[in-house]
């Protein structure tokens, strides 16, 4: 009987798993619209009162993400106010969803990431994922990689979709 070899063990391909990246701590929105009359008019003194007397603590190491509920034209310098509460609190604080903060942080993350580990390698780009990974940082990965990777696949070792093969 012959022995079963596991060629995907034994090769030199390398999994990367964008959840690797993944900034741990927790996501946190606020929506500006508590704060305005009726959910539209931003009054400032009574905004500016509403920041003031907001428990803020309660962001204390997260990412929190601001936005608006209602279709309120809100100015800019109410983004500004509210994240003049939030500095040294929250660890980053953006304007937009949940997913701008996710493309952000792994954009953040894979411009650091060093390369050389991947030089002249096949890498296989994990395709399942248990976090919120967005479809943007997939393509910012290829962007970082392709140029030092000898091939790129998409998916797991055993059905992997492939992506990109250096020429020689």
């Amino acid at each position: 009987m012959d022995e079963i070899v596991n060629r995907v063990a034994n090769s030199k391909l390398i999994t990367f798993d964008l959840e690797d990246l993944y900034a741990s701590g927790a996501r946190m929105t606020i929506d500006i619209s508590q704060w305005l009359e009726e959910g539209f008019i931003l009054r400032e003194k009574r905004f500016r009162e509403s920041v003031s007397n907001h428990n803020w603590t309660q962001y204390q190491d997260a990412y929190v993400v601001l936005h608006c509920s209602t279709d309120a034209i809100i100015p800019a310098w109410a983004h500004m106010l509210v994240a003049t509460q939030l500095q040294g609190i929250a660890k980053k604080t953006i304007t937009g969803s949940l997913e701008t903060l996710e493309t952000i942080l792994y954009t953040e993350a894979i411009s650091t990431l060093d390369t050389t580990p991947y030089q002249d390698s096949p890498v296989i780009v994990k395709g399942c994922a248990n976090k919120p990974v967005p479809e943007n940082a997939y393509l910012l990965l290829i962007e970082k990689l392709q140029p030092v990777a000898k091939s790129l696949l998409f998916g797991e070792a055993c059905s992997s979709v492939p992506l990109y093969k250096k020429k020689k």
